[in-house]
């Protein structure tokens, strides 16, 4: 297999300056391990979408309540999180919440229809638009999402890691000035290139926003938060530094003094060497990008996160398994979180992802 040419720096061991003390008491803590880039037995593994629709318990209360109900409700939120660590048991939970409760809390209005998706019925397209966003007090508006940190911390009783998250403030920017979904975001990408400065304007007072509700979650009680730059691909490598990087990192250099930061960006191999030199404990890569050119690109030190191509898991079982071991041998153990390159499938069964994660268990 060729590699890219391409300039790569070796990136030095980090070390950690946030408080360790509430990662001590974490009965399992290999995925915190890999954060730390320590040795492991065997890499930890988890899933992006996890507590999700293919689970008929996460099905069952989705028939009972509406998305943002289940997400704003820390009872259910909690309930939803463990759901899949008593189910397929990974090696850390992550918090069901939504990466649009931060419009929401910007005063931006977000719709969610089942099967659909997000809509937004009044886009941002001005700068008049962009001055009538609010960067808001996190306690107000977001403060049933701290609830359900704690009542998930309870319920989890250390026994894995929790992980918060937030999306991307382009990821952010796309949905609120596309209004939906989109599969090339070009209202979005237009906004930028015609109005760049309000552009740039929206993009900080999400970044903004982000920090400020990210640092909260970690006051609440999650032991890692991950960026979801699912739109990231979505750029040219020059524009992904302008209007997505720039502001990714601006959280990155906000956290990192203060918990683990897991940068994903969707299709965002051309900046893994970049985004390798910044704070971040981790990057994640989806199924696009190998293994080698993954380490190569990242300067073959920091921790890896991915990248199984979520439709693979359709495949049998005895395939699964054969290649969630192959992938760890070519990514190595060490420095390495083993995931999907991005959600897991609504129509997965609940065995083919057991299988999964019993795959990791099993790697020798």
């Amino acid at each position: 297999m060729a590699i890219l040419k391409i300039d790569c720096f070796i990136i030095p061991p980090r070390k950690d300056k946030h408080d360790k003390t509430k990662e001590m008491s974490i009965k399992n803590d290999l995925f915190l391990k890999a954060l730390r880039n320590e040795t492991v037995e065997r890499p930890p593994v988890w899933m992006m979408r996890q507590a999700g629709r293919y689970l008929p318990e996460f099905r069952a209360l989705r028939d009972k309540y509406d998305f943002f109900t289940r997400c704003q409700t820390p009872e259910l939120a909690a309930e939803i999180t463990v759901q899949p660590i008593r189910i397929v048991k990974p090696d850390a939970a992550i918090l069901f919440s939504d990466i649009l409760v931060v419009p929401q809390a910007m005063g931006i209005e977000v719709l969610m229809k089942e099967s659909v998706g997000p809509f937004l019925p009044n886009p941002i397209r001005s700068a008049q638009d962009v001055e009538k966003v609010i960067v808001p007090d996190i306690h107000e508006t977001l403060g049933y999402v701290m609830d359900a940190i704690k009542l998930t911390k309870e319920m989890l009783n250390d026994e894995v890691p929790l992980i918060g998250f937030a999306g991307s403030p382009w990821t952010i920017f796309c949905y609120a000035v596309e209004g939906k979904g989109s599969k090339s975001f070009d209202v979005a990408k237009g906004f930028c290139f015609s109005q760049p400065e309000a552009a740039h304007a929206l993009l900080q007072k999400i970044t903004d926003t982000t920090i400020a509700y990210l640092k909260e979650k970690v006051k609440a009680g999650v032991n890692a938060v991950q960026i979801f730059d699912s739109w990231g691909g979505m750029l040219s490598p020059v524009d992904y530094q302008e209007f997505s990087w720039k502001y990714i990192n601006q959280i990155v250099e906000a956290l990192a003094p203060e918990t683990h930061v897991i940068v994903f960006g969707k299709g965002c191999w051309f900046a893994l060497n970049e985004m390798a030199q910044s704070k971040a404990s981790a990057l994640g890569v989806d199924w696009t990008c190998s293994a080698r050119n993954a380490r190569y690109l990242s300067g073959g030190r920091i921790t890896l996160q991915g990248n199984f191509d979520p439709s693979r898991l359709l495949s049998p079982i005895p395939t699964i398994k054969k290649m969630v071991h192959q992938m760890i041998d070519e990514f190595g153990k060490d420095n390495y979180i083993v995931n999907l390159g991005h959600g897991i499938l609504p129509n997965i069964p609940v065995d083919h992802a057991k299988a999964f994660i019993d795959a990791v268990k099993e790697y020798k």
